[in-house]
């Protein structure tokens, strides 16, 4: 029996310590995709993804920065997708979370494989050369994903009552299923630490080696990134993208140009509603799984909880969601052996 599946691309911050040797584990058989990237790599001076894959021990400094932490989660999922059952899988639509969005219009051949690599080496490297101020993130759900009465309002409000005050700079990133991430400069996310109560032990939490993503603080970056990055990069998609505003990019009906204006500008400063991108290939598409590229599991909590706070499946908790995927997996994490079986 085929399956519809929608498949999600993950960012940043999902390459860590247990994922070190995804791909000699997983794709030790893709000898001339990763060949070719880890040649335009070696081109520019920089490490190759098969060398920070094969690294001795997991170094934070080194495999969380951004020129190389962009090209080798990339290197990892769009080696998982290329490796899922075409025969039992059928791919639907794709998106992604944040720099997952470069990693999606690869997938979906609005980039052709070593244009994906070229968008993301570039971005990342960009990125990491300026590190225009940081992030952090904040819940407004409880541990059983139900909304904290007015919790999302008030970081809202307070997040603005910080921006307004001098040599302050703190605006929303990424709307990430049960969680905000917010972004700013030192002073405006020292003054919403201090403003927050600690929750969960680890709330709010501080993304390491992270920028202020999806903010006007990265126009510079956007301005060099469309420089950089040719129009001609980009192409009609092959299958639908479902982009950061929950917007549709269809196959034969997409202006490339526009593609790569919305990828280099207002994706780069402007928000990224990823429940809402999920929200919107749910009902758009109506798909029987939600497949998560490798590597990493943390973006799957992401998407479980903007299903149900969607109400998916009728999912309104995450006992529901734990009690379907117990019958039938709905949401399939590439990281996860049994369930990457279920779709390789």
């Amino acid at each position: 029996m085929t399956l519809k599946a929608v498949v999600v691309a993950p960012g940043r911050g999902t390459y860590n310590k247990p994922e070190l040797g995804y791909l000699k584990r997983h794709h030790a058989s893709q000898n001339a995709l990763l060949g070719s990237f880890d040649a335009f790599r070696e081109a520019r001076g920089q490490k190759t993804v098969s060398d920070l894959d094969r690294a001795a021990r997991f170094s934070g400094p080194t495999h969380t920065r951004g020129d190389n932490a962009s090209p080798l989660i990339y290197a990892c999922a769009y080696s998982d997708f290329h490796s899922l059952d075409r025969d039992r899988i059928d791919v639907v639509a794709v998106t992604g979370n944040s720099m997952g969005w470069y990693i999606a219009l690869a997938c979906a051949g609005a980039l052709e494989a070593m244009g994906g690599l070229q968008v993301v080496n570039t971005m990342g490297t960009l990125m990491q050369d300026h590190l225009i101020g940081g992030q952090l993130i904040y819940p407004f759900v409880d541990e059983n994903w139900q909304p904290i009465p007015d919790r999302k309002q008030k970081i809202l409000n307070i997040m603005d009552r910080i921006d307004a005050m001098e040599d302050h700079t703190l605006s929303l990133s990424i709307d990430l299923g049960g969680m905000l991430v917010l972004a700013g400069n030192a002073a405006g996310l020292e003054a919403f630490e201090s403003a927050m109560p600690r929750v969960q032990d680890r709330f709010p939490m501080r993304l390491q080696n992270h920028a202020g993503f999806h903010t006007a603080l990265q126009k510079p970056v956007a301005a060099l990134g469309q420089k950089a990055l040719s129009k001609d990069l980009f192409q009609q998609p092959d299958l639908p993208l479902v982009d950061g505003r929950g917007a549709i990019w269809w196959p034969h009906a997409s202006d490339p140009a526009a593609l790569w204006d919305y990828t280099l500008n207002h994706q780069v400063v402007e928000p990224y509603d990823f429940s809402t991108a999920i929200r919107s290939a749910a009902r758009e598409f109506m798909p029987d799984l939600f497949i998560v590229l490798g590597p990493g599991t943390t973006l799957g909590g992401a998407v479980a909880q903007s299903l149900t706070l969607g109400t998916w499946k009728g999912w309104r908790a995450k006992a529901d969601f734990q009690a379907a995927q117990s019958q039938q997996p709905k949401l399939i994490s590439m990281s996860l052996p049994d369930q990457r079986a279920q779709v390789c």
